[in-house]
């Protein structure tokens, strides 16, 4: 054993090896001309050690205790080792002596933490691998931060810029949209498989994709049991993040530590050379950490009074996410990371956007409360390397706040309009009354967004996104049906404005099936042709049903897979979507980028698009 050490010990450090103080910036593990150079902030720990592992090594090769007399620079732990290169994998142990608050204070040394600045995690190559057994009370993360050297040829790549009020965005998850069979690609559930159907989503006609959560989360991090099945349910969507750097290695079609980079910007790269920008979907409300009874990735051993919002008194997170904690979005430290983080996609990785999940949670203060000037979201709208990005507010969240046509920082942040996929849904529905209300939706919002000085594009017009019904089941279905989610139906909302056009769930009846498709059109055409910026949920344009689940967080199979069966099945409804996508682009006057306006008579050609 003590062999095996050494010889791999060898392997990994060179003989130059060399342990000198090091730099506070940057923030992560930095490759320098002569070895790695690591920051790690931590205010309140008192002891800091670096763990150094062998690559795809479960025990250590090299623990290196921080002296805080040396190796500290204000709050901020660094070492520079010489002789050190990139495949490595590192992680943390931290500690607190004396701590009289362990509530506040959630160190333990048994732990080996993941960096928050780290750009890829070891482990995790295949999807659904399931975590080795816990081996304390606060359940060992057992995935490290991995040292991968940044060599990539982006050739010409560069920002498309369309302007927001050109573009249509498509809702997909990465591995949904290629696992099933019928995808016939040779990259099945990948970035690869993805770029493998670039040629469908040109043909449709989209401006962008915005993708799921695609940096790392634990998929296997579920405990709920199918009991239609006896299985254990997925943490599918990924709205959990563990690295908010880091892009998912399952997502990588190459089982080689580090691949998932290469592979993720091969997608943008495809994906830009296609006209397509590509948008990410991003969880800066909450970690997968969740309560103190979950597992401790990173933040809760690091920081946990900085990193969260938590009662001074007695620890309790405060959780106006819904998922058991909330990131400390407004402290200086956090706010930073999160800037970081953003510029890291932007100039890195070349992404064109992002949605913010959540993020009225990005506008609360660090004791909870809502800011009337919230640092961070106008940091994030007037910061000069973002200046380009779009940037979409999920304008609520978990504790109430709803903020659509309020949201801070307005003149720079474009929203997904919750009132006008409601509105939408009760007019279509046959609500009395709504034909005014309908009439605003289409003409961009004015009631929202006009009297803030923003323009029609600032409204993301949506009637179906990840989160509910598709648009199928939205006129098949009045009830949800989510007893596979293992909670008793109790999860997922209620009330979706929904009809099933007079029989609940799948049928033969032809007369029933016709309106059904009467009413997916109609509802297509009204988000095609409204002012503001139309969002389709993928698979909606082929009648994608999840069988009446509107809440397919953690089902990672037919319910939430692409069936591309349907194609075929639902080709009027394609060219449908299709032909109201290419009219659209053909009319400028439904993509104006002010309130004013200078009517004009439009005609209406192309086969089907009538409303009934």
């Amino acid at each position: 054993m003590i062999q095996d050490q050494r010889n791999q010990l060898l392997k990994v450090i060179q003989p130059s090896f060399k342990i000198s103080r090091g730099s506070p910036i940057p923030f992560g593990s930095t490759l320098t001309r002569e070895g790695i150079n690591f920051a790690l902030f931590s205010k309140n720990a008192t002891k800091v050690t670096l763990v150094i592992f062998a690559a795809e090594a479960k025990t250590p090769l090299l623990e290196i205790p921080l002296d805080p007399r040396f190796n500290k620079t204000g709050d901020v732990w660094h070492v520079h080792i010489t002789g050190l290169d990139a495949g490595i994998e590192y992680g943390y142990r931290l500690d607190r002596q004396p701590n009289d608050t362990p509530f506040i204070h959630r160190y333990d040394p048994k732990l080996i933490l993941i960096d928050p600045y780290t750009r890829a995690l070891s482990g995790g190559n295949q999807w659904g691998e399931q975590p080795l057994p816990v081996t304390s009370h606060n359940k060992q993360n057992h995935r490290h931060s991995l040292i991968v050297r940044n060599q990539y040829d982006w050739e010409d790549d560069q920002p498309l810029n369309i302007h927001l009020a050109d573009s249509i965005i498509y809702e997909l998850h990465v591995r949904g949209f290629t696992r099933h069979p019928s995808a016939k690609v040779k990259h099945p559930g990948t970035f690869r498989g993805l770029i493998e159907k670039i040629p469908y989503l040109q043909e449709l006609g989209i401006t962008a994709v915005e993708l799921l959560p695609i940096n790392e989360f634990d998929e296997t991090h579920n405990d709920k049991i199918n009991p239609a099945t006896g299985k254990r349910l997925a943490q599918y969507w990924g709205y959990d993040s563990i690295a908010f750097f880091a892009p998912k290695a399952s997502y990588a079609n190459l089982n080689q530590e580090g691949t998932q980079i290469n592979e993720f910007k091969d997608l943008v790269k495809a994906f830009h050379r296609a006209g397509i920008e590509v948008i990410l979907d991003i969880v800066f409300n909450h970690t997968a950490e969740g309560d103190d009874k979950g597992t401790t990735f990173s933040f809760r051993g690091l920081d946990n009074s900085i990193y969260y919002l938590i009662d001074k008194e007695t620890g309790r997170y405060y959780n106006f996410s819904g998922c058991g904690n909330t990131l400390n979005c407004n402290h200086p430290v956090v706010r930073d990371l999160i800037l970081d983080c953003l510029r890291y996609w932007v100039v890195e990785m070349h992404v064109d956007g992002f949605r913010f999940d959540l993020a009225s949670i990005l506008g609360r203060g660090q004791d909870g409360t809502v800011l009337a000037n919230p640092p961070l979201l106008e940091h994030i709208a007037a910061d000069p390397v973002l200046a380009n990005t779009k940037i979409i507010a999920e304008a609520w969240d978990a504790a109430g706040l709803y903020q659509v046509g309020s949201f801070p920082a307005w003149k720079r942040w474009a929203e997904w309009n919750g009132k006008f996929r409601d509105d939408l849904r009760r007019y279509i529905r046959g609500q009395k009354g709504m034909v005014g209300t309908l009439a605003t939706r289409l003409a961009g919002s004015s009631d929202l967004y006009q009297q803030s000085d923003r323009a029609p594009y600032h409204s993301i017009n949506f009637i179906t996104s990840h989160d509910g019904f598709t648009l199928y089941d939205l006129v098949s279905y009045k009830h949800k049906y989510n007893i596979e989610n293992g909670e008793n139906n109790r999860d997922g909302s209620n009330e979706n404005i929904s009809w099933n056009c007079g029989k609940e769930g799948q049928t033969q009846n032809s007369r029933i099936v016709t309106l059904r498709k009467r009413q997916i059109k109609n509802m297509t055409l009204l988000l095609l042709m409204a002012q503001g910026v139309p969002m389709i949920l993928g698979g909606d344009e082929l009648g994608r049903t999840q069988k009446g689940n509107n809440n397919a967080y953690c089902q990672d199979n037919d319910i939430s897979w692409f069936d591309w069966q349907l194609l075929q099945e639902n080709n009027d409804l394609f060219h449908f979507f299709k032909s109201a996508i290419r009219f659209r682009k053909e009319h400028p006057a439904l993509r104006r980028r002010t309130f004013s306006w200078q009517i004009k008579m439009v005609t209406m050609t192309f086969p089907g698009m009538e409303l009934y």
